[in-house]
């Protein structure tokens, strides 16, 4: 049985600031960037207040240099769970755990997971 503070430890969030699409419906797409990630949520900045409970579908790209291969784009389903206050004139924080993900393959590279399954029968 884990601790709360294990748990925390596992949870940790990592400050990364990644392109990003933020996609409400078909018609509300944001392009932004990620503050930090975890395995469990994500925060980023809008333009916009969207209100807590909202879910959302988020696009990020993991550049070469965090996964050690090609870049990987990965889409989550989210539900928004705090948005912060802005400063004035200041985008808004928007927090939001993830529900699901997938991997998506990118055109003319190779797909993250054969590339991890290549290091693993090596």
């Amino acid at each position: 049985m884990q601790t709360g503070s294990e748990e925390r430890r596992m949870m940790r969030r990592f400050d990364m600031r990644l392109p990003a699409i933020v996609r409400l419906d078909p018609e509300h797409e944001f392009h932004t960037e990620t503050q930090n990630v975890s395995a469990r949520g994500v925060f980023f900045y809008l333009n916009e207040s969207i209100a807590a409970g909202t879910r959302c579908e988020v696009t990020l790209t993991f550049p070469p240099h965090i996964t050690l291969t090609d870049a990987v784009r990965v889409r989550f389903t989210a539900r928004v769970i705090r948005v912060e206050s802005p400063l004035p004139s200041a985008r808004i924080g928007t927090a939001a755990v993830i529900e699901n993900y997938e991997f998506l393959k990118s055109a003319g590279s190779s797909d993250f997971l054969d590339a991890l399954t290549r290091e693993v029968t090596r």
